[in-house]
């Protein structure tokens, strides 16, 4: 499955270095067993409705039980949560 965490910051000027934080704390999860990809992309486009940060992680279902409690998981929040104007979490086939 997929599993997409996309943040909207408060600070937009913070998008590069949000993005460059989440591959270095989304990395370590490639080591939790099931999660077999990381990739983290920045929006290209500079508008009001927009989100900024797109984190797409591919792993086998069993693995978000893996990865919720995980360390990294933990790291990214407490850095993140306090930035976030939004976020959207989305997983699929």
């Amino acid at each position: 499955m997929r599993h997409y965490i996309i943040i909207k910051l408060k600070d937009r000027s913070m998008k590069s270095e949000a993005a460059e934080k989440a591959r270095s704390i989304f990395e370590k999860t490639l080591c939790i067993e099931g999660i077999k990809s990381v990739e983290v992309r920045e929006n290209c486009v500079d508008r009001p409705n927009r989100f900024d940060v797109m984190i797409e992680m591919e792993m086998e279902p069993e693995a978000l039980a893996l990865y919720d409690p995980s360390d990294a998981h933990k790291e990214w929040k407490r850095w993140c949560d306090p930035l976030l104007e939004a976020k959207t979490v989305f997983d699929c086939e």
